[in-house]
């Protein structure tokens, strides 16, 4: 008797942290876009990343030396293709720029990085003004980044994207400074 007992409370708890945590869970974006507009149209143009969170220090530990980065997402001239430049202000004030080709995939958000084939970018929506959120998993990593149009978006965005990502098992946080101006994006 008191098994069942036990197991029904336990099953109704269950349903109500579950009904709960619904709502803390980010939603991933609609490959039909937003307001109209087809994806990836919404987020083409410049983006900052603002923080990265995961389950390690290690699993950010690319981003420690960096004070900014400004990344710009275009069409590429090949359908089902995202060219995606990137200027990297480190702290100690150089430049370094970089690229990579995300290839879509077909009714989905979802990005594979050409020549990472190990490497699956998730775009999920924020509550935040002008924000997204990129889950990036590859082999044995998991780390979630907050991007924004604007260098500095409301700390309240930061402060929700880091209570977010700890409910799903990222105790690592790291905000870039950004207290160095951004680097102009180069140039084709």
């Amino acid at each position: 008797m008191f098994h069942q007992i036990l197991a029904a409370f336990f099953y109704l708890f269950g349903i109500l942290y579950d009904s709960i945590c619904q709502s803390c869970k980010p939603h991933q974006l609609n490959p039909l876009g937003v307001k109209g507009k087809e994806f990836p149209g919404p987020y083409l143009g410049q983006w900052y990343f603002i923080a990265g969170a995961a389950s390690t220090q290690e699993e950010l530990a690319i981003f420690v030396p960096m004070d900014n980065i400004l990344f710009d997402m275009a069409a590429s001239h090949v359908p089902q293709k995202l060219q995606l430049r990137a200027t990297i202000r480190m702290k100690n004030g150089h430049c370094v720029p970089r690229e990579w080709t995300y290839h879509l995939t077909e009714g989905s958000t979802d990005l594979k990085t050409e020549g990472r084939p190990d490497m699956k970018t998730e775009l999920f929506s924020s509550s935040c003004p002008d924000g997204i959120m990129l889950r990036e998993t590859g082999q044995g990593y998991q780390r979630f980044l907050l991007y924004n149009r604007s260098p500095q978006p409301p700390e309240e965005c930061v402060n929700e994207f880091q209570s977010l990502t700890f409910s799903l098992n990222s105790k690592a946080f790291l905000q870039t400074p950004r207290e160095i101006e951004a680097c102009e994006l180069f140039s084709d």
